[in-house]
């Protein structure tokens, strides 16, 4: 009877799972502060991606871990970096799976910012060129979706053109459009060797505490062009995906479920203090029933084995 009833339903096909591709062959790296995820090689991606398919999860989002960073994040924008390897090699090899790019620089930069330092901050305008050259390459090689992540003001409007420049207008943009300065992303940051070298991301990620500065980043992002949008992270804010689903009806839009809120009840089912697999789930629905049509979360394989 409560299955009958149920008003809000988790389907694999609504997950996108996070993985993190490095340099090498047969590469299996743990990342400590999130077991059991690890840090793979483009080899390993694809078999991860048979897999992945196999039990219905849509998609990847794919973030490159370079071993040489530089100040102008040129690995990022490479047509040889590790994204594009690991784009080219998914989609030859695992044709059915959707392949989703993060465009950022955190990961490619020597300091850990996501653009250009001049004068000790980031230079937004600068940033604008690395992040359309990003997205194009990405597309080149075959990303099915393209998703900004800096919040550099006007990036949306910026890549819509490259793409459309470049041959690429069908490929759409799914954009961190409500993205905090987050505390929840501490995880992730070892996960992406992407710890800012000084200062912190304030300065062009969201104050926790605005949410009518939030739904007005999506409103612009939706503006310049944006196709689906994101509100990250998920579960300190899913009175905002509420606010946005509201909103914004007719929009595709993500939640995802950050590092942080997923190293938590991975550390306190651990110490035995919760259910691993209820509160898995139960983050999960919620994300769901406040209104997000999909969910990038790092459960995603143990979530699609539950419900299959």
């Amino acid at each position: 009877m409560r299955r009958l009833v149920r008003e809000t339903r988790l389907d694999p096909a609504n997950f996108i799972l996070p993985l993190f591709i490095v340099a090498g062959e047969g590469v299996r790296r743990p990342i400590g502060s999130m077991p059991p995820q690890c840090q793979i090689s483009v080899d390993v991606a694809v078999e991860e991606c048979r897999e992945i398919l196999a039990l219905g999860i849509s998609g990847v989002m794919l973030f490159g871990v370079p071993e040489e960073k530089d100040e102008d994040a040129t690995g990022a924008y490479d047509d040889n970096g590790l994204v594009q390897q690991a784009t080219r090699a998914i989609k030859r090899e695992v044709p059915g799976l959707l392949v989703v790019t993060d465009v950022c620089n955190c990961e490619y930069t020597s300091h850990g910012h996501c653009g250009k330092i001049i004068d000790g901050d980031v230079d937004n305008d600068i940033t604008l060129g690395w992040l359309t050259r990003s997205a194009v390459s990405h597309a080149k090689a075959g990303a099915d979706i393209v998703a900004p992540s800096d919040m550099m003001d006007g990036r949306v409007a910026a890549i819509r053109a490259g793409l459309d420049a470049g041959g690429f207008s069908k490929v759409p943009i799914l954009s961190y459009a409500a993205k905090f300065a987050s505390v929840f992303y501490g995880p992730f940051r070892e996960a992406a060797d992407s710890t800012p070298q000084f200062g912190d991301r304030r300065s062009y990620q969201m104050e926790p505490g605005n949410a009518r500065e939030a739904m007005k980043e999506i409103a612009l992002d939706l503006e310049e062009g944006a196709d689906m949008i994101m509100v990250k992270p998920a579960g300190p804010y899913l009175d905002l995906i509420r606010q946005a689903r509201d909103r914004f009806t007719d929009v595709p839009m993500a939640g995802y479920q950050v590092s942080g809120e997923y190293s938590m009840i991975m550390a306190a089912a651990e110490r035995g203090w919760i259910d691993h697999d209820r509160a898995m789930m139960e983050s999960l629905t919620s994300i769901k029933r406040a209104g997000a049509d999909f969910v990038l979360t790092y459960f995603a394989k143990p979530a699609a084995r539950m419900l299959g």
